[in-house]
Parts: structure tokens; sequence; C-alpha cells
């Protein structure tokens, strides 16, 4: 807006001395054309800056004249700025001279301190606006990053801008900003840290009648009635088991236990634990340093996912550092694909609490490892684990 208003302001005083030393020239060159014109007429010497046809009169004044009319022209006379004026006579153009070089000179004088004081102007300007400008986006800058390293996780994070903590401090824009984003991490935090102290309390307080309920079941006489007690005994241990793990994972305090295994090893313990059915391939066999308890719950948790809810053939494909499961099924929902998983969500009327890709997600995150959900052009869902 500076430039544009310099360059116009320019531009306007420019053209408006432009015009008034040129109206100034043309009417003293038309006044010399009369004088000349009516020594002309009576027959008196003309002076030397008239003449008739003199050298040097541009060719479209001399075109004007002979046609009958009057006018004037910005031309040169010997090299130097001249102003012409010219009109008719007996058939010939009759024209007079001014030096135009002083106006010229103003001109080109104006031009110069024109451009100098606004390039003077827009520098300050500049100067100025980005001092002033960079204190607001620097602070603007520290807002966005704060709110990417909340939506990543790190509910810790605040803003903490000093006219947000300080109300005696002048408020503005960014200000307001900042203090709404604290607050919002503020009340998130103690929203999500309430919901991770509910599921672990939950799942420890169920530990204790589980366990007797698991005792009792064996002490049952055989029969139906007792499989199936003891069945939803052994789902509802697994549910408490997985929630407990859940809030550990939630909690961000888990550590690994490094070590070095076989990739495809590994892969192959994990197709045998889950039961026929899984087609481990090993295209290319890798070793790698992982937590192998934590590996072996993603994949078994993403073979078993592939056996619940997809169809054979549940293949278990070792590419190097990455571990791919596919199937044969329908493959993921929507939702999956567009979001993650969805605790507690399961599709159709198919067995599940919806937590096992919860848990392997979370999972590997501790393991710095990339878990990927897709669906394949053939058919079928497919889970790519790369592990670092």
């Amino acid at each position: 807006m500076c430039c544009t208003l310099a360059t116009l302001l320019g531009v306007l005083v420019h053209v408006g001395v432009t015009r008034q030393t040129v109206d100034a020239s043309r009417e003293k060159a038309l006044g010399r054309l009369e004088e000349v014109t009516e020594a002309y007429e009576a027959g008196h010497p003309l002076p030397k800056f008239g003449g008739v046809d003199p050298d040097g009169l541009p060719d479209r004044l001399r075109e004007l004249a002979l046609r009958g009319e009057r006018g004037t022209m910005v031309g040169s006379h010997r090299e130097r700025p001249t102003m012409w004026a010219a009109g008719p006579a007996d058939g010939r153009a009759i024209a007079v001279r001014i030096d135009y070089t002083q106006s010229a000179r103003t001109i080109s004088a104006l031009d110069r301190a024109i451009l100098g004081s606004a390039g003077l102007a827009i520098g300050v300007t500049l100067l100025v606006g980005a001092f002033a400008v960079t204190r607001v986006t620097r602070r603007l800058h520290l807002t966005a990053q704060v709110a990417r390293r909340i939506s990543a996780g790190d509910l810790d994070a605040r803003v903490g801008d000093p006219r947000a903590e300080d109300p005696s401090r002048p408020q503005d824009e960014v200000a307001t900003v900042s203090g709404a984003l604290d607050t919002m991490a503020s009340s998130l935090q103690h929203k999500l840290l309430s919901e991770q102290r509910f599921t672990a309390d939950v799942a420890h307080e169920l530990r204790t009648p589980l366990t007797g309920l698991t005792a009792a079941a064996e002490l049952l006489p055989e029969g139906r009635p007792a499989e199936l007690v003891r069945d939803r005994v052994r789902a509802m241990r697994a549910l408490t088991e997985d929630l407990l793990e859940i809030s550990r994972l939630d909690a961000g305090r888990e550590t690994v236990d490094l070590a070095v295994y076989e990739l495809g090893e590994l892969a192959a313990r994990v197709a045998r634990a889950a039961g026929p059915g899984t087609e481990v391939r090993v295209v290319r066999d890798a070793t790698v340093e992982t937590d192998r308890r934590r590996l072996e719950r993603v994949l078994g948790n993403l073979v078993a996912n592939a056996h619940r809810h997809g169809a054979p053939p549940v293949v278990l494909t070792v590419d190097g550092p990455a571990v791919t499961v596919s199937d044969g099924g329908p493959g993921y929902p929507g939702y999956l694909l567009a979001h993650g998983p969805e605790r507690f969500r399961t599709e159709g009327t198919t067995k599940g609490h919806g937590l096992g890709l919860t848990i392997a997600v979370g999972q590997a995150s501790v393991l710095g490892a990339a878990l990927t959900f897709r669906n394949s052009p053939e058919g079928g869902a497919l889970a790519r684990l790369t592990l670092p």
C-alpha cells in the first residue's frame, strides 16, 4: 500500500508539474508566434527565434501549419530541448522556437526528487513495518507451533503469551488467540487425563472380581452352561487387559526393551501363535532392533483382525524392515482409512470390541514404527508396518 501510494503521488505530481511547465512554455511560444506573424505580415525583418520553414521544425508541426492550423510541440534544435510553435503563412509554415532546456531540467530534477523521496519513504516504511509485523508474526508462528504440538499429543505445550497472562497489558488479537489456545489445551488435557484415569481405574477394579469369577468358573461341573460362563469370563478378562494396555499407552510412559531379532522368524512365530490359516512369505528378510513383545503384539493384533473381519487368504509378508498383513475380505471401512481405528467401533455383526487395531497403532508408535491401513486394488484389507 505504501509503494502504491508513493507511486500514485509521484505520478500525480509529475503530471501536474509537467503540464504546468509545458503550458507555460506553450503560451510563451504562441505569444511569440503572434508577434512574428504580425512582423511577417507587415514586411518587417523576422527575429532570430522565428522564420519561415526553419530548419529543425518537426514534420508533424509543419504538416499542421500547412493545413492552416496553429500548434506547438516539444522537439530539439541543435541538440537542445526546444518548444516549437508554428502557423500558416502564404502556404508555408512560419515558426518560432523557445529554449526549453531550463524547463526540461526542472522536470528532470523534480522526477529525481520524487524518486528519491519516494524511495526513502518506502524504505523507512518497510523497515518500520517489517519490525512491527515481525513481532506479530513471530508470536503467530509460536502459537501455530504450539497448536501443532498439541495436535501431535503434547498436551503440556502452552504459548504463554505475556500479554494474555497479564490483563493489565494492552491486549491484541494475537494475545486473544494465544490465551484461547492455552485455555483449550488445559481443558482438553484435564478431560483426557480424567478419561485415562477412569479407564485405568475401571480396568484395575475389574481385575479382582474377574479373578474370582475365573476361579469359580473352573469349579463348575462340565457342561454347556459351564463352557458359556468360561467363554464370557475369558472375553471379559481379555477386554480388561486391553483397557489396561490402552490406559498405559495413553499415559505415554511406555519404554521399549530393545534387542536384535530376525524379522522373518518373528513373523513365523506370530503366524504359528495365530493358528492355522496364516501364510508367511519372506520376500527379503531383515535384522531389526526392536522390542519383541510389542512387535509380536502389533502383528498378532493385525493377523487376528484379518481373520476376524476379513477372509482367506491371510498373508503375512516380510519385505526388508516392512511387514504387510493382507486378507481377501471386503477391506477396511471408510472411517478407518480416513481417521484411523476408533475404540469400541466395529463393522457389522462381527465379534470384538474395536480395540485390537487401536492397540496396534499405539504399540507401533512406541516402537517408532509407521503403521498404515489401505485397501488393496485387487480386494481385501492391507496393513503395512514399517520398522525403523
